[in-house]
């Protein structure tokens, strides 16, 4: 017996292969046949089509078509798959079909999902090019902070959809986040905007059934020769963007996909992180496999010396959970992950507000990925350089690393050696896991530039501080003392692409 949420599944013969293609939702305009890969619009009782879908890229998600969950208590189906690529590279999202015929969006967002739904303004939006990285604005009477503002492009579809870009052409979508955890999308690739509005999410609140299994046949079909010395490069987990090659460290792009063209760059002196790669251990009660390493640089801007210091970012990885980042710097060890909203922060302030908490501001630096290792969920680079500001209050910290086109948010929380040694059973490498409470003006393990420099540094300092004790005695009026300071911060996530 129908219910009144029941919905009208309507099927009509592909106009290109003749295989039937099924709508369940009435507010469905396009589709990709399963057989031919025609693209289809529907209007009224008629199919048409307009078209060929590209190949999907493999992006190995748990997520597939007509996997089932509920979302708020209400119970949804997976129908479409859309696949985007921008600078940051490339995500999915999927459709979500609720059984009173609404639909929703469960998206990808720095290594986590999003579920969202189509909104209201509630006013005449400005031009993509007037949202500015960093500002805010108001939407519907809340305030939001524009995170990232993007050319992207539809690659590819497959299944039943709501909308449609044109297939391969740019069109900008802005991405906004308000501080108590909302995130905002604007697609300027519809006429007018599309705008959505959600949440975080994880997938074991949605109460999914019908996952795409893991196999070990599956894992197998991960496989390539490393495109600079041809060794065998297997890829470990689902969802990666970039993976370096154990024999000669290169580091290879994965976000084209693996039947395509894998560029690559080569790496010299590799670093040996202290926690291998592919360690499982438990930290804050979640079992974390560590699948990536990079080793980064920081700069303080105003360092006339442009002295350098480093810190280790280890990045790991639990299938249900997602992402977290257990960062080694001089000051301590720290886990942090991405937030989905964007703290209160104006620029030039001296302290960021989130989720009630307000957090001085520590250091501000320049920072660049020089070595990488193992496998990320977005298509890292050597090189790769973002501007960073680390706040903190007690154990608690936050992080913002910002380039021209994005804005990221990190938190976390500071932790003890001993238990990151624990959790990894390496009670052998305590002493080597141990980190002082570092100064601003301490050494650590992991400093770059420092040792006999710094002391040499420190002599001459003495020997001006001495001559200007002597010049004040004589004139009365000159003060030649200068502190450098330093800056030692690396609690970022690194996290900070889709």
């Amino acid at each position: 017996m129908a219910t009144e949420n029941s919905q009208r599944t309507y099927r009509a013969a592909c106009p290109g292969c003749g295989a039937p293609v099924e709508f369940r939702s009435a507010a469905s305009t396009h589709a990709v046949c399963s057989y031919c890969q025609s693209t289809v619009v529907r209007d009224g009782e008629a199919l048409a089509r307009i078209g060929k879908m590209a190949d999907l890229f493999d992006d190995h998600s748990p997520l597939q078509l007509m996997a089932t969950g509920r979302h708020n208590g209400k119970p949804f189906t997976l129908v479409g798959r859309l696949q985007y690529r921008g600078p940051s590279g490339p995500w999915t999202e999927w459709v979500a079909l609720f059984d009173d015929g609404s639909t929703g969006l469960v998206a990808e967002d720095n290594g986590a999902y999003v579920f969202a739904t189509a909104t209201s303004p509630q006013r005449q939006l400005p031009e993509a090019s007037r949202f500015r990285v960093g500002g805010t604005t108001a939407i519907a009477g809340k305030t939001f902070q524009v995170s990232s503002n993007e050319q992207v492009a539809l690659v590819s579809a497959q299944g039943e959809l709501p909308k449609l870009p044109p297939l391969d052409q740019p069109f900008p979508v802005v991405e906004l986040r308000s501080a108590d955890g909302d995130v905002l999308a604007i697609d300027f690739g519809m006429v007018p905007p599309a705008v959505t509005r959600g949440r975080s999410v994880l997938l074991d609140e949605m109460q999914l059934s019908g996952l795409r299994e893991e196999s070990a046949k599956e894992t197998a079909g991960r496989q390539f020769a490393c495109p600079n010395c041809g060794a065998q490069v297997a890829v470990q987990f689902e969802g990666s963007k970039s993976i370096t090659c154990s024999a000669c460290h290169s580091l290879i792009d994965l976000s084209q996909g693996i039947g395509g063209e894998l560029r690559h760059a080569e790496q010299d002196e590799p670093m040996q992180p202290l926690i291998p790669l592919g360690s499982t251990g438990q930290l804050q009660g979640v079992q974390w496999q560590v699948v990536g390493y990079q080793h980064r640089v920081g700069k303080d801007p105003s360092d006339e010396e442009e002295e350098s210091f480093g810190w280790d970012e280890y990045l790991l990885f639990n299938r249900k959970r997602g992402f977290n980042f257990l960062v080694d710097s001089t000051e301590g060890w720290s886990i942090v992950k991405p937030t989905t909203g964007a703290p209160s922060y104006d620029n030039g302030a001296q302290s960021a507000t989130y989720l009630g908490s307000t957090y001085a501001l520590q250091y501000s630096y320049d920072a660049e990925t020089n070595y990488v290792a193992g496998e990320f969920y977005w298509p890292v680079r050597r090189g790769q350089k973002t501007f960073n500001r680390d706040f903190a209050k007690g154990k608690s910290l936050l992080s913002l690393e910002e380039t021209p086109l994005e804005r990221t948010w990190s938190s976390g929380s500071r932790i003890d050696s001993d238990l990151v040694a624990k959790a990894f059973k390496l009670e052998n490498k305590k002493d080597l896991l141990k980190r002082g409470d570092a100064g601003p003006t301490a050494a650590g393990p992991k400093e770059v530039g420092t040792g006999c420099g710094c002391l040499i540094l420190i002599i001459i300092a003495l020997i001006f501080l001495i001559l200007a004790l002597r010049s004040c005695g004589e004139e009365g009026s000159y003060s030649g003392y200068r502190s450098s300071g330093g800056s030692f911060g690396g609690y970022s996530s690194g996290g900070s692409h889709k």
